[in-house]
């Protein structure tokens, strides 16, 4: 782990000015990385670890690469990037008040959809379709491959390096993982440098889990209401939406109809926030973790929404899928996204020597276990935009207008 006594000493002044809690995962402790490195004297391992993602070059794609829409659907949609940084802004805030490392959780908000192919879950159902003689595909897996193999920035290693803690979180975005049933690159990984699936994450990621929900059910709702595809009234009979926006219209009669839309999403994040924290800090209180070990350890998550706003989450979401994930506009874009990913990918693994250079040097001729994954690593990559146009450029065809 290299000499850590100037960071340790950084840190742990950090840590008496702004009162971390015992249960807090703490960079000077980390079990560090795969390969070692000398600490910054100037920055925690937890603080490295995010400003790596910050400049990696995946963490840039996120720009062009879309939630629900598709690129060029128009520009005040949000992106898989401003969605990240949302999240982040959300996970930081949490981690705040409940005195977690912030530095973590926003690493682990920034980098959690790293591994998302273009055009949001239509682009995943293709490339994981198309992968399933190969072991399939799996984005959370994806972001692994990316911060520990993919991305070649620095001498001595691949991938990014990145602390334990940082790892952990992100392989157990969704919850703790059986060895044996985890997708490849994660129990690959794992393997060399164990993540303990089968625990629970440190408080960090479960907040940073949390706030993806927090972000991308509120702002789903404020993209859906924009393109149209529902409107204000719909949402009325949606509990927690209804009864703020009859709130927010009894505070602002009159008022701008885009500004109401704001101002009840704006409300909404921050009752949703306020019931984590409340909830978790019970949940703290009762469990009493004296370290973050402890949190692992704990036979339930300990960063959780209240039963009452787990069900007003399940009504939301279900308001979404029916009113905006399955809309006619939207199934039409999906079915467009999964038939340039399913094209581009078959043409790939059947004509490896179609890729660029760098790529084919990664494969061992066509349809074998090795040329698939390099093929899935490749479109993965792309964005929307690359995608359109790689289609475009190969199948001489106007599939997107």
């Amino acid at each position: 782990m290299g000499d850590c006594s100037i960071a340790g000493a950084a840190t742990a002044a950090a840590d008496a000015r702004r009162g971390a809690a015992s249960y807090a995962s703490r960079p000077e402790r980390s079990r560090g990385r795969l390969h070692p490195e000398p600490e910054s004297a100037t920055r925690t391992a937890f603080q490295r670890d995010r400003d790596r993602i910050i400049h990696c070059a995946a963490f840039r794609r996120l720009q062009h690469k879309t939630q629900v829409f598709v690129y060029h659907e128009g520009d005040h949609y949000r992106t898989r990037l401003t969605h990240s940084l949302e999240v982040a802004q959300i996970a930081r805030s949490i981690g705040r008040v409940l005195r977690v490392d912030e530095d973590l959780a926003e690493a682990l908000a920034l980098a959690h959809d790293l591994g998302h192919p273009p055009f949001g879950h239509a682009g995943e159902a293709a490339l994981d379709r198309a992968m399933e003689p190969y072991g399939g595909f799996d984005h959370n897996a994806q972001t692994i491959r990316i911060l520990t193999a993919l991305e070649r920035r620095y001498n001595g290693f691949d991938g990014l390096n990145l602390t334990w803690e940082t790892l952990e979180g992100v392989a157990k975005h969704n919850g703790p993982r059986a060895p044996d049933a985890a997708p490849g690159a994660i129990e690959a990984y794992s393997a060399r440098h164990d993540l303990e699936l089968d625990t629970h994450a440190g408080l960090e990621a479960q907040i940073a889990a949390l706030a993806d929900d927090i972000a991308y059910n509120n702002h789903d709702v404020d993209d859906g209401l924009r393109a149209g595809l529902f409107g204000v009234d719909d949402l009325r009979d949606v509990p927690l939406v209804g009864a703020v926006l009859n709130e927010v219209a009894a505070d602002h009669p009159g008022g701008e109809e885009s500004r109401r839309i704001h101002e009840t999403v704006r409300r909404m994040i921050g009752a949703m926030v306020e019931d984590v924290i409340e909830t978790s800090r019970r949940r703290l209180e009762e469990a009493g973790p004296a370290d973050a070990d402890a949190v692992r350890r704990h036979d339930a998550p300990l960063i959780a929404f209240s039963p009452a706003m787990r069900e007003h989450g399940r009504a939301l979401k279900a308001f979404l899928h029916a009113r905006m994930y399955r809309h006619h506009k939207v199934n039409r874009m999906a079915s467009k996204a999964r038939r340039t990913v399913a094209e581009l990918f078959a043409l790939f693994i059947d004509e490896p020597h179609c890729l660029p250079a760098e790529w084919q040097a990664r494969c061992d001729g066509s349809r074998t276990q090795t040329t698939a994954r390099t093929v899935a690593d490749y479109v993965a990559g792309m964005t929307d935009r690359f995608a359109i146009q790689e289609h475009r450029n190969l199948f001489d065809t106007v599939l997107w207008r």
